[in-house]
């Protein structure tokens, strides 16, 4: 399996497409649309899901949008549940991590030791919790969840750059 990262819209959104062979799941399409189109044209590769972090409108602006061109299937809190799950090609875990929002999802590619981890977490800190669906108790039970994941899984989060799990239960003030 292969990632782009595209940053995507006003707010700076990490828009992932992960691809294999001639398959690919988009991640998060919050905005420019005409982009994403333009760069899964130039891959070769066709759209077989979308998957969403969490329903904020700067992870989801473009999905349905997407959905309709490629028909494929959009799937977030309400349609994937957790555990293991397999869509094409592509074998990841779910992970439920309310905080940020409740309706928060972290994909875990064990084969590949990556983790989409949204707006849950960032680069030595973590997502707000003070919007509507936000709730630090669920952060907290979130982190500790994630604790027990490998040091070496390496987190791509919703904004800014990526971290590994063993940097942020080092560094990161909310995983103390």
């Amino acid at each position: 399996m292969k990632m782009l990262n595209l940053v995507v819209g006003k707010l700076q959104t990490n828009c992932y497409i992960l691809y294999e062979d001639d398959k690919c799941l988009i991640v998060d399409p919050g905005d420019e649309e005409n982009n994403i189109i333009k760069k899964i044209d130039k891959l070769k590769v066709t759209p077989i899901g979308i998957l969403l972090t969490h329903n904020h409108f700067d992870h989801t602006m473009c999905a349905d949008s997407l959905s309709s061109f490629y028909k494929a299937q959009v799937y977030d809190y309400k349609n994937l549940f957790e555990g293991h799950k397999k869509i094409g090609p592509f074998n990841f875990e779910v992970i439920y991590t309310p905080g940020h929002s409740n309706t928060c999802l972290t994909f875990y590619f064990k084969d590949y030791n990556i983790m989409l981890v949204g707006d849950f977490i960032f680069k030595d800190s973590i997502g707000r919790v003070d919007l509507p669906g936000g709730n630090y108790q669920d952060m907290i039970a979130s982190l500790e969840k994630i604790k027990n994941y490998d040091n070496d899984i390496i987190l791509y989060p919703g904004h800014g750059d990526k971290t590994t799990l063993g940097h942020e239960k080092k560094h990161n003030y909310y995983f103390k």
